[in-house]
């Protein structure tokens, strides 16, 4: 756990705070800095969010099944709060930025409804509606920025201590006809790379071995600052603190990996091998239409470029089906690249029409049932290609970064696993604890997982 430092602490009656922390890593660092926020005041961090006197909800709303599940969380503590077994409902994140008040309309009983950049708000606002007697929610603001920088020190980890997430900046400039991203955080603002050291500094020195760094779009680092290969430069820092052992790159858009990126990864020495670029169709009519740079051309040399420079790099991407006017040649283009890309992790959503994106509103949408089926398929096209490179492996060693141990039970990562969204190592005879690196040999596939063990 890494709290801020704070000299004095003011004495208050003893009152529980739960917390929902929900959606993608970002939104993990901003319930991380909250949490922090939140106990650091003398609240009571509580586990069980149906019996604390305040829940804070910090929401997803970048598609539909993210809004869903956020608007469900937030019935659950309103009904929690009906009973008599909660106070006060805090609504914050990225479906308060989208919604604001439509929020309140949507559930009745919620006490705040707080924007993106009223994160660090969150004590005083939470005491205000602790005060506040009537009914009505005491605050509902949603103040969209297109210039603030927050500052990520002082967090509460939800993460293990050994690895964590590094925000290197808010917002994103892309266009993706798709996307509510831009609509919610603002456009791309990159955070000054004397503060990401700062806080890559106080992970590692909390015992951090890996960093996950983060971004809506990674290798957009510094441009809007007019720095040239600010990415690069600020992977050359990061290399320098010591004892971190593994940096790991996610959300790189393909467009922006040129040769001077893949050169910088296949020679640094923390950088590991992995590359998550999401390229989200191949057809070049559909990314046209998608408002994205990458053509099909562009992507087949990209990954040549890739495995001739690293030929141990493990490559993540996603896709989406049924975009509208995607037919049946487009989907099989797309179905015939993935088995020739030979992905080593592929994610695959359905469209959703996004209300306020361009393809919300485009002509023939795709029924569906169309798209289901179109991702089934896909889906069980990459399970085989998977489990065949899987299979392949078995035998080979790997250095597998330990993440937990329970009993006999161990668990960890090797390079090409990234936490919380790929698969994973089980540990057999495992001596070791969490945060170390262990050499192991595969001995084994479950599913999508390697079953290795231990090398004495």
């Amino acid at each position: 756990m890494i709290l801020p430092s704070m000299a004095k602490k003011r004495k208050q009656k003893s009152v529980s705070v739960g917390f929902v922390a929900l959606g993608c890593p970002k939104n993990i660092v901003d319930s991380e800095v909250m949490l922090a926020q939140i106990g650091q005041d003398g609240f009571v961090l509580s586990s069980d969010p149906d019996n604390a006197d305040v829940v804070v909800i910090n929401t997803c709303g970048f598609i539909a099944p993210a809004k869903e599940e956020a608007l469900d969380a937030i019935r659950q503590a309103v009904a929690q709060k009906k009973e008599g077994r909660v106070r006060k409902v805090v609504v914050a994140g990225c479906l308060s930025e989208r919604m604001g008040q439509d929020i309140i309309d949507e559930v009745e009983g919620i006490d705040a409804v707080i924007g993106l950049s009223e994160r660090d708000r969150i004590v005083e606002i939470i005491r205000n509606c602790l005060g506040n007697k009537k009914k009505t929610a005491l605050h509902v603001h949603v103040e969209h920025s297109d210039t603030g920088i927050h500052d990520d020190r002082g967090r509460l980890l939800i993460t293990p201590g050994h690895w964590a997430y590094l925000r290197i900046s808010e917002g994103c400039n892309r266009k993706c006809s798709f996307c509510t991203i831009p609509a919610i955080r603002g456009k791309f603002r990159s955070k000054p790379q004397e503060l990401i050291l700062s806080e890559a500094a106080e992970l590692v020195d909390n015992g951090a071995a890996e960093l996950s760094i983060i971004a809506q779009d990674s290798n957009f680092y510094g441009r809007d600052l007019g720095i040239k290969n600010g990415l690069i430069a600020l992977l050359d820092e990061l290399e320098k603190i010591d004892p971190l052992k593994w940096i790991r790159l996610m959300y790189l858009y393909p467009a922006g990996i040129d040769d001077a990126l893949i050169e910088a990864i296949a020679k640094s020495d923390k950088v590991v091998p992995y590359i998550d670029m999401p390229i989200q169709h191949i057809n070049n009519d559909i990314l046209k239409s998608m408002r994205r740079a990458d053509t099909k051309e562009y992507t087949i040399e990209l990954i040549d470029k890739l495995r001739a420079a690293m030929p141990d790099v493990v490559l993540r991407t996603t896709v989406i089906v049924g975009y509208p006017g995607e037919t049946s040649q487009h989907y099989q283009e797309l179905l015939d690249f993935v088995q020739w890309a030979r992905f080593d992790a592929l994610g695959c959503f359905t469209f959703y029409p996004e209300p306020g994106t361009a393809a919300a509103e485009m002509p023939k949408q795709v029924p569906d049932v169309v798209k289901q089926q179109r991702l089934d398929t896909l889906m069980r096209t990459q399970q085989e290609l998977v489990f065949a490179k899987m299979d392949a492996k078995v035998g080979s060693e790997l250095t597998v970064l330990v993440d937990e141990v329970v009993e006999d039970q161990a668990v960890g990562r090797y390079y090409g696993q990234a936490p919380h969204i790929d698969s994973i190592c089980k540990i057999q005879n495992c001596n070791a604890n969490p945060g170390d690196f262990i050499q192991a040999k595969i001995t084994a596939r479950d599913d999508y997982d390697f079953i290795v063990e231990q090398l004495q």
